[in-house]
Protein backbone atom coordinates (compact mmCIF):
# COMPACT_ATOMS: atom_id res chain seq x y z
CA UNK A 1 0.00 0.00 0.00
CA UNK A 2 1.26 3.37 -0.57
CA UNK A 3 2.12 5.23 2.20
CA UNK A 4 1.12 9.02 2.49
CA UNK A 5 3.54 10.99 4.34
CA UNK A 6 1.97 14.21 6.95
CA UNK A 7 3.25 17.66 6.64
CA UNK A 8 4.28 17.73 10.24
CA UNK A 9 6.31 14.57 10.21
CA UNK A 10 9.91 13.76 8.62
CA UNK A 11 9.27 9.87 8.92
CA UNK A 12 9.27 7.59 6.33
CA UNK A 13 8.38 4.15 5.60
CA UNK A 14 10.66 1.44 5.70
CA UNK A 15 12.24 0.61 2.08
CA UNK A 16 10.88 -2.98 2.12
CA UNK A 17 7.36 -1.54 1.46
CA UNK A 18 8.65 0.18 -2.15
CA UNK A 19 6.41 -0.30 -4.62
CA UNK A 20 7.57 -2.63 -7.42
CA UNK A 21 5.53 -1.43 -10.14
CA UNK A 22 6.41 1.62 -10.55
CA UNK A 23 9.33 0.44 -9.21
CA UNK A 24 10.86 2.11 -6.39
CA UNK A 25 6.90 4.34 -5.65
CA UNK A 26 8.05 4.51 -1.38
CA UNK A 27 5.20 7.41 -0.25
CA UNK A 28 3.85 10.95 -1.65
CA UNK A 29 3.05 13.85 0.25
CA UNK A 30 4.94 16.00 2.61
CA UNK A 31 7.21 19.31 1.42
CA UNK A 32 10.67 19.95 -0.19
CA UNK A 33 11.85 21.62 2.93
CA UNK A 34 15.29 21.22 3.39
CA UNK A 35 15.50 18.83 6.91
CA UNK A 36 12.73 16.78 4.96
CA UNK A 37 14.71 16.26 2.36
CA UNK A 38 17.49 15.97 4.04
CA UNK A 39 15.88 13.68 5.74
CA UNK A 40 14.92 11.66 2.66
CA UNK A 41 18.29 11.01 1.38
CA UNK A 42 19.63 9.82 4.40
CA UNK A 43 16.61 7.11 3.81
CA UNK A 44 17.94 6.25 0.75
CA UNK A 45 15.11 7.89 -0.82
CA UNK A 46 14.32 11.10 -3.30
CA UNK A 47 11.80 13.17 -4.87
CA UNK A 48 10.75 12.68 -8.48
CA UNK A 49 7.49 13.92 -9.80
CA UNK A 50 6.26 16.08 -12.51
CA UNK A 51 4.11 19.15 -12.33
CA UNK A 52 0.80 19.03 -11.21
CA UNK A 53 1.65 16.03 -9.34
CA UNK A 54 1.74 15.30 -5.42
CA UNK A 55 5.65 15.56 -4.69
CA UNK A 56 6.52 11.28 -5.04
CA UNK A 57 9.45 9.79 -3.24
CA UNK A 58 11.29 6.71 -4.71
CA UNK A 59 13.78 4.20 -3.54
CA UNK A 60 14.35 2.17 -6.83
CA UNK A 61 15.34 -1.65 -6.63
CA UNK A 62 17.89 -2.14 -8.18
CA UNK A 63 19.68 0.90 -7.37
CA UNK A 64 22.07 2.67 -9.97
CA UNK A 65 25.20 3.62 -8.53
CA UNK A 66 29.13 4.16 -9.84
CA UNK A 67 31.81 3.56 -7.95
CA UNK A 68 34.72 5.58 -8.27
CA UNK A 69 37.50 3.20 -9.19
CA UNK A 70 35.29 1.90 -11.77
CA UNK A 71 35.05 5.09 -13.92
CA UNK A 72 35.27 4.28 -17.75
CA UNK A 73 36.27 6.63 -19.79
CA UNK A 74 36.40 6.26 -23.27
CA UNK A 75 39.36 6.79 -25.78
CA UNK A 76 37.42 9.48 -26.98
CA UNK A 77 36.36 11.23 -23.99
CA UNK A 78 40.00 10.68 -22.52
CA UNK A 79 41.79 12.74 -25.48
CA UNK A 80 39.03 15.49 -24.98
CA UNK A 81 40.06 15.41 -21.52
CA UNK A 82 43.94 15.49 -22.14
CA UNK A 83 43.27 18.31 -24.70
CA UNK A 84 41.29 20.33 -21.93
CA UNK A 85 38.91 22.23 -24.25
CA UNK A 86 36.63 22.40 -21.62
CA UNK A 87 37.62 24.50 -17.94
CA UNK A 88 35.53 22.62 -15.16
CA UNK A 89 34.80 23.82 -11.93
CA UNK A 90 32.79 23.11 -8.66
CA UNK A 91 30.28 25.80 -7.48
CA UNK A 92 30.98 28.45 -9.60
CA UNK A 93 27.20 29.32 -10.67
CA UNK A 94 24.98 26.06 -8.90
CA UNK A 95 21.67 28.60 -10.23
CA UNK A 96 22.74 28.78 -13.69
CA UNK A 97 23.43 24.52 -13.21
CA UNK A 98 19.60 24.00 -11.69
CA UNK A 99 18.35 26.16 -14.49
CA UNK A 100 20.30 24.72 -17.51
CA UNK A 101 19.43 20.85 -15.92
CA UNK A 102 15.79 22.23 -16.13
CA UNK A 103 15.22 23.56 -19.54
CA UNK A 104 13.53 21.60 -22.45
CA UNK A 105 15.53 18.76 -23.88
CA UNK A 106 15.37 16.89 -27.27
CA UNK A 107 14.04 13.29 -25.76
CA UNK A 108 11.82 14.76 -23.33
CA UNK A 109 8.24 16.61 -22.88
CA UNK A 110 8.36 19.10 -19.60
CA UNK A 111 10.54 18.69 -16.90
CA UNK A 112 10.40 17.22 -13.11
CA UNK A 113 12.67 19.91 -11.90
CA UNK A 114 9.56 22.29 -11.24
CA UNK A 115 10.45 25.62 -10.16
CA UNK A 116 9.73 24.47 -6.21
CA UNK A 117 12.54 22.19 -6.75
CA UNK A 118 14.86 24.59 -7.75
CA UNK A 119 14.18 26.66 -5.16
CA UNK A 120 14.62 23.39 -2.02
CA UNK A 121 18.07 22.77 -4.13
CA UNK A 122 19.27 26.08 -4.02
CA UNK A 123 18.52 26.55 -0.38
CA UNK A 124 20.34 23.18 -0.25
CA UNK A 125 23.15 24.56 -1.87
CA UNK A 126 23.26 27.67 0.43
CA UNK A 127 23.41 25.28 3.40
CA UNK A 128 26.28 23.79 1.82
CA UNK A 129 24.30 20.31 1.31
CA UNK A 130 23.90 20.46 -2.47
CA UNK A 131 27.05 21.11 -5.16
CA UNK A 132 27.45 21.58 -8.65
CA UNK A 133 29.78 21.07 -11.73
CA UNK A 134 30.44 23.74 -14.28
CA UNK A 135 31.58 23.15 -17.77
CA UNK A 136 33.17 26.13 -19.74
CA UNK A 137 34.31 26.52 -23.09
CA UNK A 138 35.85 29.85 -23.57
CA UNK A 139 34.03 31.65 -20.62
CA UNK A 140 30.62 29.85 -21.83
CA UNK A 141 28.39 27.91 -20.01
CA UNK A 142 28.03 24.37 -21.99
CA UNK A 143 27.34 22.06 -19.38
CA UNK A 144 27.17 20.57 -15.55
CA UNK A 145 25.45 18.66 -13.01
CA UNK A 146 24.42 18.79 -9.37
CA UNK A 147 24.10 16.57 -6.60
CA UNK A 148 24.18 15.88 -2.80
CA UNK A 149 27.36 14.95 -0.98
CA UNK A 150 26.77 13.55 2.58
CA UNK A 151 29.36 11.86 4.40
CA UNK A 152 31.36 9.66 1.98
CA UNK A 153 28.77 9.26 -0.59
CA UNK A 154 27.71 11.92 -3.72
CA UNK A 155 23.49 11.69 -4.79
CA UNK A 156 23.50 12.56 -8.24
CA UNK A 157 20.58 14.66 -9.62
CA UNK A 158 20.65 15.53 -13.28
CA UNK A 159 23.21 16.25 -15.40
CA UNK A 160 23.28 18.76 -18.99
CA UNK A 161 25.19 19.13 -21.83
CA UNK A 162 25.10 22.18 -24.62
CA UNK A 163 28.56 20.72 -26.59
CA UNK A 164 29.55 17.64 -27.78
CA UNK A 165 30.43 15.14 -24.58
CA UNK A 166 30.45 18.45 -22.23
CA UNK A 167 28.49 16.07 -19.77
CA UNK A 168 30.45 13.59 -19.32
CA UNK A 169 34.01 15.57 -18.81
CA UNK A 170 32.32 17.48 -15.77
CA UNK A 171 31.65 14.01 -14.55
CA UNK A 172 34.16 12.53 -15.40
CA UNK A 173 36.53 15.08 -13.56
CA UNK A 174 34.25 15.21 -10.60
CA UNK A 175 34.19 11.14 -10.30
CA UNK A 176 38.30 11.51 -10.04
CA UNK A 177 38.01 14.13 -7.34
CA UNK A 178 35.50 12.46 -5.53
CA UNK A 179 37.70 9.80 -5.47
CA UNK A 180 40.90 11.96 -4.51
CA UNK A 181 38.50 13.16 -1.26
CA UNK A 182 37.68 9.78 0.25
CA UNK A 183 34.18 9.42 -1.36
CA UNK A 184 33.47 5.51 -1.87
CA UNK A 185 29.80 5.64 -3.88
CA UNK A 186 28.35 7.57 -6.11
CA UNK A 187 24.40 7.54 -6.84
CA UNK A 188 23.10 7.71 -10.13
CA UNK A 189 19.32 6.74 -8.81
CA UNK A 190 17.61 5.61 -12.03
CA UNK A 191 19.69 3.88 -15.24
CA UNK A 192 20.30 5.34 -18.31
CA UNK A 193 22.67 4.33 -21.31
CA UNK A 194 24.39 7.87 -20.61
CA UNK A 195 25.59 6.49 -17.19
CA UNK A 196 26.18 2.92 -18.25
CA UNK A 197 28.40 3.85 -20.69
CA UNK A 198 30.51 6.03 -17.45
CA UNK A 199 30.46 2.80 -15.70
CA UNK A 200 27.64 2.84 -13.79
CA UNK A 201 25.11 -0.46 -12.94
CA UNK A 202 22.98 -1.58 -10.80
CA UNK A 203 23.65 -3.08 -7.34
CA UNK A 204 20.24 -4.37 -4.76
CA UNK A 205 18.66 -2.05 -2.52
CA UNK A 206 19.82 -3.96 0.19
CA UNK A 207 23.37 -3.15 -0.55
CA UNK A 208 23.03 -0.02 -1.54
CA UNK A 209 21.37 0.46 2.06
CA UNK A 210 24.05 -0.67 3.72
CA UNK A 211 26.61 1.84 2.47
CA UNK A 212 24.28 4.49 3.44
CA UNK A 213 24.46 3.00 7.09
CA UNK A 214 28.22 2.49 6.60
CA UNK A 215 29.11 5.82 4.88
CA UNK A 216 26.78 8.55 5.61
CA UNK A 217 28.61 10.10 8.28
CA UNK A 218 31.76 9.29 7.47
CA UNK A 219 34.53 12.18 6.94
CA UNK A 220 35.99 13.26 3.73
CA UNK A 221 38.78 15.79 2.56
CA UNK A 222 36.40 17.52 0.40
CA UNK A 223 36.98 20.80 -0.71
CA UNK A 224 34.18 22.67 -3.45
CA UNK A 225 35.45 25.46 -4.22
CA UNK A 226 37.97 24.83 -7.13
Amino acid sequence: MLTWLKRDTLTFPPLTKAMREPNGLLAAGGDLSPDRLIKAYRHGCFPWFSEGQPILWWSPDPRTVLFPDELHVSRSLAKLLRQQRYQVTFDRDFVSVIHACAGPRRDADGTWITDNMQNAYIELHARGHAHSVEVWDNGELVGGLYGLAMGQLFFGESMFSRADNASKVGFATLVKQLQAWGFVLIDCQMPTHHLHSLGARAIPRQQFADYLRGHLDQPTTATWVL
